[in-house]
């Protein structure tokens, strides 16, 4: 299947103003997978121009809170854990049978990796019936961002299972963040049929220009990218998955029930970091 060349169709008709056409395939897809619009700010599907401004649908205020003190991390999306737990050395768990190099995740660079080898991970997934924008868990200082130009394969849990290196094959983007208790990776990994994956200080970082590309942030005075803790970082333009990777001793514990097939919901508990 050329994954590319539909998910690019796909994302230029994601993207087009086609009136009650547009409509109709959001009221499909709304009924297609159950979607809940109660939630949504905009609850009229008459009133998104595109589809794309449906599926990136902001949340309800107020509905989404952040639960803990400022030395909690919480989960950024809403979703499902796909897995969770400790970096070995240089070694990410992707699945039963399966694991990937965190250097091939951030796109090939040792010194990116370094500051996360034995540390901790968490792979989350994005169901078409989710909402689709990603928030920090922590409160952070942008370091670098990195886009990685890959395959779109399918991301879901049975994907997951059978294709090697899955999140490391997959086009992406990488952020990197200095945070107070060690430095903190989000990974936005494509898809099939993702048209394109956004951030909040950049816009649009897809489609591809085939290269791998990074960029360099100031960690202070102009120019200085800095987030708090639950805002939003950025989103996909159709459904896919994050990794968020953290530093070696940076953890104490993930809470209890942040276990493989979880559902996660943004603004709750997912892990105490060691003071």
């Amino acid at each position: 299947m050329p994954q590319h060349g539909l998910s690019r169709l796909v994302g230029r008709f994601a993207a087009a103003k086609c009136g009650k056409v547009t409509t109709a395939a959001i009221d499909w897809f709304i009924k297609q997978y159950n979607i809940n619009m109660d939630e949504a700010l905009i609850e009229d599907t008459t009133q998104f121009e595109t589809f794309n401004d449906f599926f990136t649908r902001e949340l309800k205020p107020g509905l989404r809170p952040l639960i803990g003190d400022d030395t909690v991390l919480v989960q950024p999306v809403d979703g499902r854990v796909s897995q969770v737990g400790p970096i070995d050395g240089n070694r990410i768990i992707q699945a039963k049978g399966h694991d990937y190099t965190l250097e091939a995740l951030l796109g090939g660079n040792a010194k990116d990796a370094d500051p996360f080898r034995n540390g901790s991970f968490t792979t989350i997934y994005l169901s078409p019936q989710d909402y689709h924008r990603i928030h920090m868990p922590f409160a952070g200082t942008l370091r670098k961002m990195i886009y990685v130009p890959g395959d779109l394969f399918s991301v879901n849990p049975l994907t997951a299972e059978n294709v090697p290196n899955l999140f490391a094959r997959n086009e992406r983007v990488v952020t990197i963040f200095d945070t107070e208790y060690g430095p903190m990776a989000m990974v936005l990994v494509g898809a099939t049929i993702v048209a394109s994956i956004e951030t909040v200080w950049a816009g649009t970082i897809t489609p591809p220009t085939g290269k791998i590309m990074s960029w360099d942030y100031p960690e202070d005075g102009l120019g200085a990218i800095k987030l708090e803790k639950g805002a939003e970082m950025g989103r996909f333009k159709l459904g896919s998955t994050i990794v968020a990777c953290f530093g070696e001793g940076m953890i104490n514990e993930f809470v209890a029930g942040f276990t493989p097939g979880a559902k996660t919901r943004l603004g709750q508990m997912m892990a105490q970091p060691k003071l």
